[in-house]
């Protein structure tokens, strides 16, 4: 039986009173085109509390229920399907190899979730995500309420889990930190792929291709999230995905990508030049960017908050931005404008873990927002940091020299009592370091000419 699991239901368990109700749905297989699915990957909070790797599949705890405080609804066994699509644990290996006390067919959930209810007080899930869901969910909960010629008590309180659950994946444990780390160490050595591989001429799907090879040959199960590789003004569109365009001779090139271990990603994001030399424009763009990470990185410490980070940010970028020429006046006068906000449009951080953009600390009912703005950084939380500038091409109030130029620089970093951790360190980003990185013999991947 997995401790780790074991642990994490009972934490959220010790949430709930005894005769509560907690339900969390696994992820669906979801249509592409045709017969064709998107390829696989589990709910996230489904996968924190089971670990159990199946599609159409229902998690459910009821604290102190004795005998069913840990029940699993899932497909049954098929073997036709299962010749087809994969093995199945069906009902003997919900219970004998992922540790459910009791274990239902899916087609039953509705029925079984009607007899949980009776004499419960309360149902959780996390509200909205699933319209039909919802929907079967408050048919059987409410059976007590349409029904009441059958005479039975039933819950009267719903509540969103995620008040709950999230703020428990908000803090990472020892086994979540040490997949953190092995997906850094593994997209560092992709983005340094990728600059070795880079040169004019190269298409920036190449380039991608190159990145998401070592994601998987180094032992990453997936991208965490799309890919970005995005050259010369390109790097200006924040989400820009398309990844296909050739890399022009003297752009800079910027890449955003990251691979999942135990469902865990790495988010990093390099810009560098495309033939091995940063111009004296770009690497002033770089400086400032670079300057500013630096100073975020530093202010991610125990009782420092979320938003210090992005005001630290913010201070050091806008200060940049009046050198540079882009803005004009005094500092704190721009950011209360903000008017630094034509080039630097986005947050520096967000929370990273199972999800790239993960889940937070952000719900708390008896907190304003202001409260929860200023609510410190503490150990285990798992952040990025990634500021940028840029500066669309058609923009003609910056100095010419300027225009078309984007640059990022992200890593990620686990808050500790010692100060911040930058689990993303091994990958190269001062700029004599990427200049003698870029351009060097490929280590893993040859280049394709057809």
């Amino acid at each position: 039986m997995n401790t780790v699991l074991v642990e994490r239901r009972q934490r959220l368990m010790h949430f709930f009173s005894p005769g509560s109700i907690v339900i969390v749905p696994a992820a669906h297989h979801a249509l592409r085109n045709g017969d064709v699915d998107h390829p696989w990957r589990q709910d996230s909070d489904f996968w924190f509390l089971t670990g159990f790797d199946e599609p159409d599949s229902i998690l459910v705890l009821c604290p102190g229920r004795g005998g069913e405080e840990f029940i699993l609804f899932v497909r049954p066994r098929d073997r036709e399907a299962e010749t087809w699509t994969g093995r199945r644990a069906g009902l003997e290996g919900a219970v004998v190899a992922h540790g459910a006390e009791k274990a239902f067919l899916i087609q039953d959930f509705e029925k079984e979730l009607a007899r949980l209810c009776e004499d419960a007080q309360e149902v959780a899930w996390v509200f909205g995500r699933d319209a039909a869901f919802d929907s079967l969910v408050l048919r059987a909960v409410r059976r007590h309420r349409t029904q009441p010629k059958l005479r039975i008590n039933g819950p009267d309180r719903l509540t969103d889990l995620s008040l709950a659950l999230w703020p428990l994946r908000l803090f990472k444990q020892p086994e979540e930190i040490a997949a953190l780390r092995q997906a850094a160490e593994i997209t560092a050595e992709a983005h340094h792929e990728v600059m070795r591989l880079c040169q004019p001429g190269r298409n920036e799907s190449q380039l991608q291709a190159a990145l998401e090879y070592v994601f998987l040959a180094g032992g990453g199960e997936r991208v965490g999230y799309g890919s970005i590789v995005a050259s010369a003004d390109n790097a200006t569109i924040l989400h820009y995905t398309e990844n296909r365009m050739l890399v022009p001779d003297g752009a800079l090139v910027l890449v955003d990508g990251g691979c999942e271990v135990d469902l865990h990603t790495a988010d990093v994001t390099r810009t560098f030049p495309a033939n091995g030399r940063f111009s004296e424009p770009q690497r002033a763009v770089y400086d400032a960017v670079l300057a500013a990470q630096l100073a975020a990185i530093d202010a991610c410490r125990v009782g420092r908050t979320f938003h210090d980070v992005h005001d630290v940010a913010v201070h050091s970028l806008t200060q940049s931005m009046v050198q540079l020429g882009l803005l004009h006046g005094e500092i704190d006068a721009l950011i209360k404008e903000n008017a630094f906000k034509k080039y630097y449009m986005h947050g520096t951080s967000h929370w990273l873990g199972l999800d790239v953009h993960d889940v937070g600390g952000v719900h708390d009912l008896t907190s304003t927002e202001a409260q929860k703005a200023s609510k410190p950084l503490m150990p285990g939380m798992v952040l990025t940091v990634e500021p940028g500038l840029y500066i669309a091409i058609d923009d003609l109030d910056a100095p010419e020299t300027l225009r078309g130029i984007g640059v990022r620089i992200e890593d990620d970093v686990l808050i500790t009592d010692d100060g911040p951790d930058v689990l993303t360190r091994a990958c190269v980003k001062l700029p004599d370091a990427i200049e003698a990185m870029v351009g060097n013999p490929p280590r893993w991947v040859k280049p394709v000419v057809l």
